[in-house]
């Protein structure tokens, strides 16, 4: 006897059975391929990024005025602002205010550059100073974080104008970095 076929689809009626039975049957498992793999991979490297990056641009934020650990309120006594010279032996610069008589909180930062000379400069510049943010330590260089500009630190307190730092007239006398009352009050302009 001849095999009927369905008008339809033209299959024979076993194979229909045939395919109705393989339908009903559990699915084979599929391996989850590489590509799914690395994608996920590659999303959470992608998003790992952005967090470290965030986190370091939030701490680079942080740091950027207060050389990492806040600016140091410092006063004069007897016309002076007296810093052991000690705290500059590393290469880190760092953040002061001062607290006018006019009551005008002036801020400055100070650095031991790269050939070894004690520097220091009022926190803005002659450019950037109406947006009040001063500037950040990479490395070897004082950078504005108003602009962006950079300077070496053994630029700092020779080169003025422009968008560098403002010069801090500053001495050092035995084992203390001297700065006049009066040199600080030259900054109140920009703060």
């Amino acid at each position: 006897m001849p095999k009927q076929r369905n008008k339809r689809t033209g299959d024979s009626w076993d194979s229909r059975a045939s395919k109705r039975e393989r339908f009903l049957e559990e699915p084979p498992r599929r391996k989850r391929g590489k590509g799914l793999t690395l994608y996920v991979v590659g999303v959470g490297a992608l998003l790992l990024s952005i967090v470290v990056g965030l986190v370091t641009m939030e701490q680079s934020a942080k740091s950027s005025s207060s050389g990492g650990g806040g600016k140091t309120a410092v006063t004069a006594v007897d016309g002076a602002v007296t810093l052991p010279v000690a705290d500059f032996a590393g290469p880190y610069a760092r953040f002061y205010t001062y607290k006018s008589p006019q009551d005008k909180t002036i801020s400055f930062f100070v650095l031991k550059s790269s050939d070894g000379v004690i520097r220091a400069a009022f926190d803005a510049c002659d450019v950037c100073f109406p947006y009040k943010k001063g500037y950040r330590q990479e490395g070897d260089q004082m950078v504005c974080n108003n602009c962006g500009q950079r300077f070496p630190s053994v630029r700092i307190n020779i080169e003025e104008g422009g968008c560098n730092p403002a010069p801090l007239i500053r001495n050092v006398s035995g084992d203390n970095l001297i700065i006049l009352e009066k040199d600080l009050a030259l900054g109140a302009k920009f703060f």
